[in-house]
């Protein structure tokens, strides 16, 4: 079968496949956000991992559609099309695609793997193509433009390239490098004896101190089964990030659900007493951020990497401000057991004394 992409507006002109999006009058959806029609034997933590499920189930229904969409580009987004695609190539190399769309996702990735550095150079090579001849995750609105159009002019070219750079990665190189290189500094400084690292497993809560922010693959790589990340760095300088973890179905493992950051802001602006005061992401942010705010952040800039935005000082020493964001936590994870397939609702219902 001869599957082919199409503009997310044009899904219902044929049967079409939606990826990582939801979408009315679509024939199958293979999507990990929250709440999508994804068939319960195709459910993955990636979307780009229900598209390879679906490849091994080729009578699920639905699945006899040609067109494919998705309402955005992302590295995960990206790679389901791509699978549908491609199938015997995409099977060829499954371990491979996984470890690319939980890398581009998650940020995710076990840097022992024998794959993870061909993983991280294909990620790289998205990222910086994608920004150099297009624009940035979530640019669109700020050149006037809605994602679910113009992503499609960056599907249009990366789908007949991708397979190259898979097979032949070196041919990416000057595209990928100056990323890879950023990425393997920021590994090797959070492995130095100048970073420490505390996890909390019962909240979900990994604290890492470390001199300077660098990047996301570096920092959030070694923390797959967490979803809370407490950045202190050099300098009286913190965020607190909830992962993008826990606003998807993630289907291998049970999480807690969000817990609403103000309440938090709140109290460390009751203690703060820099010139900054505590901002804090709602709920629904796909990866809600508490930091101290000078100007507001774009959207943008706060999925960007660390070391791009400005990160301020507190008057708080790092000790006091990780005893009040693991309080926090525990007092509002009091009583909630973890479990798979949380609803907004049920994460809205969740309350925090």
């Amino acid at each position: 079968m001869n599957r082919y992409f199409v503009p997310f507006a044009q899904l219902r002109r044929q049967p079409t496949i939606v990826v990582d999006s939801t979408g009315l009058g679509a024939a199958l959806t293979l999507a990990h956000w929250r709440g999508a029609a994804t068939p319960e034997a195709l459910r993955d933590d990636t979307s780009a991992g229900s598209c390879l499920r679906a490849l091994h189930a080729p009578a699920t229904p639905g699945l006899e559609a040609q067109a494919v969409t998705a309402n955005h580009f992302d590295i995960d987004g990206f790679i389901g099309v791509w699978v549908l695609l491609n199938p015997e190539l995409a099977l060829a190399h499954e371990a491979l695609l996984r470890l690319v769309a939980t890398l581009g996702d998650f940020r995710e990735i076990d840097w022992q793997n024998p794959l993870a550095d061909h993983a991280l150079q294909l990620a790289c090579w998205l990222n910086a193509e994608e920004k150099n001849r297009f624009y940035e995750p979530f640019g669109a609105p700020a050149r006037r433009r809605r994602e679910d159009e113009a992503s499609a002019e960056k599907f249009a070219w990366f789908l007949p390239r991708f397979a190259d750079i898979l097979l032949h990665p070196e041919a990416g190189r000057p595209a990928w490098e100056p990323e890879y290189a950023r990425v393997q500094a920021a590994v090797a400084a959070l492995h130095s004896p100048l970073t420490q690292r505390t996890d909390y497993p019962a909240i979900g809560l990994v604290v890492v101190r470390t001199p300077a922010p660098g990047s996301y693959y570096g920092l959030f790589g070694p923390t797959a089964g967490f979803d809370w990340v407490l950045s202190m760095y050099d300098g009286q300088r913190y965020e607190l990030e909830c992962k993008y973890t826990t606003w998807i179905d993630l289907a291998s493992r049970p999480t807690l659900p969000r817990l609403p950051l103000a309440p938090l802001a709140a109290r460390l602006n009751a203690l703060e007493k820099s010139n900054y005061h505590w901002v804090a992401d709602g709920l629904t942010d796909t990866g809600p951020l508490l930091r101290l705010a000078g100007r507001p952040l774009t959207k943008a800039e706060r999925y960007a990497d660390p070391d791009g935005r400005p990160i301020y000082a507190s008057s708080l020493a790092a000790g006091a401000l990780e005893a009040e964001v693991v309080r926090y936590l525990q007092v509002g994870y009091a009583g909630v057991q973890p479990k798979k397939y949380w609803t907004w609702a049920e994460v809205r219902g969740v309350r925090v004394v």
